[in-house]
């Protein structure tokens, strides 16, 4: 069991590792913010941009040229603006998944501990159910990691699949501007 100064000293580790995580949630938060003003702060300059663009076009064919180029960098500005969209929140997973895998191994150090401790004060003859309890937490732990290697194997496969659709929106875009 637990005494109180282990109580205490467990419940600030719980508050400090609640007070990192915030931090980084906010700072995942800011740096969303800024991604977003600086694309709200360039929409303008564009629009401004390709109204003069517009307005300067002479015949036609020059205005269907400046509404290619148009579109491509509008293709291009929008992948770019969910690949950074992307990157911050991998970042902002990773550092939460560092934080739990860190705080999951702290816990079941503690909780193995504690079973080593009970199996030691257990009475005679209870040998083997701890020794089927500690193989169910291995059998848990075992199955723990390989659902944490699928999510990262399915993790990996979506910013694969999220990379391959952007070049087959930005590069067709970009022929037919040249085209």
């Amino acid at each position: 069991m637990l005494n109180a100064t282990e109580f205490t000293a467990a419940q600030q580790a719980n508050l400090d590792a609640l007070v990192w995580l915030g931090s980084k949630a906010f700072e995942g938060v800011e740096q969303l913010t800024a991604l977003n003003l600086q694309a709200a702060k360039a929409s303008i300059d564009d629009a401004a941009q390709a109204s003069q663009a517009v307005l300067a076009a002479k015949d036609p064919q020059s205005l269907l040229s400046v509404q290619a180029g148009l579109v491509q960098g509008a293709a291009e500005k929008s992948a770019a603006y969910g690949k950074q969209v992307y990157d911050i929140a991998v970042a902002s997973k990773a550092e939460f998944d560092k934080a739990a895998a860190e705080h999951l191994a702290e816990l079941q150090a503690s909780f193995v501990a504690a079973v080593d401790s009970a199996t030691k004060n257990a009475p005679e003859g209870a040998s083997s159910g701890m020794a089927l309890f500690k193989s169910a937490i291995a059998t848990a732990n075992n199955t723990f990691d390989s659902l944490q290697k699928a999510t990262r194997q399915a993790t990996e496969a979506a910013e694969a699949n999220f990379t391959a659709v952007t070049q087959s929106v930005t590069k067709p875009a970009a022929k037919a501007k040249r085209g």
